[in-house]
């Protein structure tokens, strides 16, 4: 029997442990999943059955003597630990380079242009926490109508700006604005749209929006594509591609809203992938380190695991993975180079262990394989090993 349909679940920064190269970027030690491990309530039945703790490396916890899913975990290939990195890659586009960051904020040349496109000025310019820049920044932002400006440990381009002031759209347009210039020596991996509102000390909205660079190189988005293949991209995923092979957004405002459209998009008739990314274990927990939060989000993600996994069909797959970490227990509230977990489920899996990926790249091109599309994408298929 064939394959029909790979949903492809990304927990995004639910990472297993650090690199061999963690150190070179300021994160040695880190382990996201032992943190949400060691978390009171935290229960991931479903997950453990699935062969999470048989990983290896995995030495918190015991693993199960016959796990259902085949299991192993990924390495980082590319520089970086961001989203927009660990996606492409996983997707067979291995990033050589680094994408730029702006530790001292970014050139006075380049916000001076925004600033005359824009009609606003600038406030901040430097990296800041997202919940931490509208508390110190939103009150003059509010009486000078000037946009926070600020950025991460990560390649990011972030505007803030409250809803009263600044309209979402009107933000969005400030924002491809922002990514027309950040090109050449510029070009960040992403320009984010960060609004909020209230009084101070501020809440920011659901309505953020990713603006990502395009992916210089065909993915395995444009494979399943240009082969007439279905793809349907929940949360994120078609910020994160610019929209490169995809035809439709299917934006979700929180982890239950991704989970939710996934398991409607299960009880539809499609030939391709469902590919699905959960940003609250990053976005809400991880970088806000808040360990208490992003366990329970592991534990409401395993409970809906459970009424998800009846509804696969016989010539469906199941790949549960993630794109980086975000340690919450470290004192760093950015990404952490991590490896990632790799989960595959279905009926016609063989559960068997998968090891150490030598590259997340691996993942994209076993779903190329699966479907018989273009091969010319970075990484090995496990395809034999797993049907």
């Amino acid at each position: 029997m064939n394959i029909k349909r790979v949903f492809l679940i990304v927990l995004d920064s639910v990472g297993i442990g650090e690199l061999p190269d963690a150190a070179d970027y300021g994160d040695e030690g880190s382990n996201t999943l032992k943190a949400c491990f060691a978390q009171p309530g935290f229960n991931i039945p479903n997950l453990k059955k699935c062969g999470l703790f048989n990983i290896d490396g995995v030495d918190f916890e015991n693993g199960v003597e016959n796990p259902v899913a085949a299991y192993g975990k990924c390495a980082e290939r590319s520089k970086g630990k961001d989203t927009t990195t660990g996606h492409w890659e996983i997707c067979g586009l291995i990033s050589e380079k680094a994408m730029p960051t702006f530790p001292n904020g970014f050139p006075e040349e380049l916000l001076d242009e925004f600033s005359r496109r824009t009609k606003r000025g600038v406030l901040c310019n430097k990296p800041y926490s997202g919940t931490k820049v509208i508390k110190d920044y939103g009150k003059e932002h509010l009486e000078t109508g000037s946009l926070i400006v600020y950025t991460s440990a990560d390649s990011v381009f972030q505007v803030a700006a409250h809803e009263a002031i600044v309209p979402v759209e009107e933000l969005y347009e400030y924002c491809r604005i922002a990514r027309q210039l950040l090109k050449g020596e510029y070009a960040v991996g992403r320009v984010i749209a960060r609004p909020f509102e209230g009084e101070y000390p501020f809440r920011r909205t659901a309505n953020r929006h990713d603006f990502s660079l395009a992916p210089p190189k065909k993915t395995l988005l444009d494979c399943l594509s240009e082969s007439g293949l279905d793809i349907i991209p929940v949360g994120k995923i078609y910020d994160i591609f610019a929209g490169k092979g995809l035809k439709k957004a299917n934006p979700t405002v929180s982890n239950a809203d991704g989970m939710k459209k996934t398991l409607e998009f299960s009880k539809t008739d499609f030939h391709g992938l469902c590919f699905t990314n959960l940003v609250d274990f990053d976005m809400v927990f991880g970088h806000r380190n808040d360990a208490a939060g992003y366990a329970n989000a592991l534990t409401e993600f395993d409970k809906w695991l459970g009424e998800f996994l009846p509804e696969l069909h016989d010539d469906d797959i199941l790949i549960i993975t993630a794109d980086h970490g975000c340690d919450p227990v470290t004192p760093s509230t950015d990404h952490s180079r991590e490896y990632i977990p790799l989960l595959v489920l279905g009926k016609q899996i063989k559960p068997v262990n998968l090891g150490i990926r030598p590259t997340y790249a691996d993942i994209g091109q076993t779903v190329a394989d699966i479907f018989g599309v273009c091969n010319n994408l970075s990484g090995t298929s496990f395809k034999a090993e797993i049907l």
